[in-house]
């Protein structure tokens, strides 16, 4: 699961202007793009909005909250969309596995922000005048394989009241895993930032971010647990962390989890899947609660591995 891009400034990179360091990072993106995000405060240094012109420093944190509108080189393309929840002002999406939600390189074309834009340029209730203002923006992030629940903005007034919401602290968030061993139920505080040695991958440390999860166990059988995890902030694999922590890794996690459970159990990838969110709609008054069904593959493990729990046979899209 992750909420954020975050990027840690190398020895060699230090003395560079922020805009200049985050297009050379990300080049499919102009200067322009990301001094816009600097000036709406979409990026942080070490926390904290800053001005475009800063010039970053080693070892300095750098958190970027992507958005984007539609003058940037973004291609819509027609990708398929299990749609949970879309009214005028945003749509929610059931993700499958495999799925990049931001362009990156390798994935130019085939992400969900390609796909957003050609899904709110080609849907019958925008006009052209409309669509002149059209500015699609994702406020939170899932890896690749993980599946479920993605929200997404489309406009930059909805962009940004969504955002405010996830920053507050103000969207409920339950992700469902299934994982090796049994946890221990309860609150997990463990901080997170960036590997010391290893970039690609995040660490529990005592200097990191806080982190906070609260963990409690559905059903245990067979040496695997089915977990829910709600959690209270949004750090990058925080609940892959947060489960290899209490020493129950994430079925099929080859970044934190147990190569030998995942070559026993012939995985394909980290059985984690977004549930639940609820939050505020920015201009209802009304609550939103979306759901996404368990994905059938970690369906076929409940099935198949949890005898005794009392909903091992339902269906996966029901």
């Amino acid at each position: 699961m992750n909420e954020e891009e975050i990027l840690i400034v190398e020895p060699h990179e230090g003395g560079m202007r922020l805009d200049q360091y985050l297009t050379a990072k990300f080049n499919s993106f102009s200067r322009n793009y990301f001094q816009n995000l600097i000036e709406e405060k979409l990026v942080l240094v070490n926390g904290e909005p800053v001005k475009k012109r800063i010039l970053i420093k080693p070892a300095d944190e750098i958190e970027i909250q992507f958005s984007y509108p539609t003058e940037i080189n973004l291609i819509p393309k027609d990708i398929p969309l299990d749609i949970l929840y879309e009214d005028q002002s945003i749509l929610a999406i059931d993700k499958p596995k495999n799925f990049v939600v931001h362009p990156a390189p390798g994935h130019w074309e085939d992400t969900f922000a390609n796909a957003l834009l050609y899904h709110c340029q080609s849907s019958s209730a925008w006009s052209e005048e409309s669509l002149a203002s059209l500015r699609p923006g994702i406020v939170h992030r899932l890896d690749k394989d993980t599946t479920g629940v993605l929200i997404a903005a489309k406009n930059i007034e909805t962009q940004q009241k969504l955002s405010s919401l996830f920053a507050e602290r103000r969207v409920y968030k339950e992700y469902w895993a299934i994982c090796v061993g049994t946890p221990k139920a309860g609150k997990v505080d463990a901080p997170i930032g960036r590997h010391p040695r290893v970039r690609q991958k995040m660490a529990i440390i005592p200097e990191g971010r806080p982190a906070i999860s609260f963990v409690d166990v559905l059903h245990s059988e067979g040496g695997l647990s089915l977990v829910k995890v709600i959690i209270a902030t949004g750090r990058t694999h925080q609940v892959r962390l947060h489960l290899n922590y209490l020493n129950t890794p994430i079925l099929g996690d080859t970044l934190y989890g147990s190569t030998s459970a995942n070559s026993r159990f012939k995985t394909d990838r980290p059985y984690l899947h977004a549930y639940q969110l609820k939050l505020q709609h920015p201009f209802k008054d009304e609550e939103l609660a979306l759901k996404a069904p368990i994905p059938s593959d970690m369906a076929t493990i409940i099935q198949k591995h949890f005898k005794n729990y009392p909903d091992a046979h339902f269906s996966p899209t029901s």
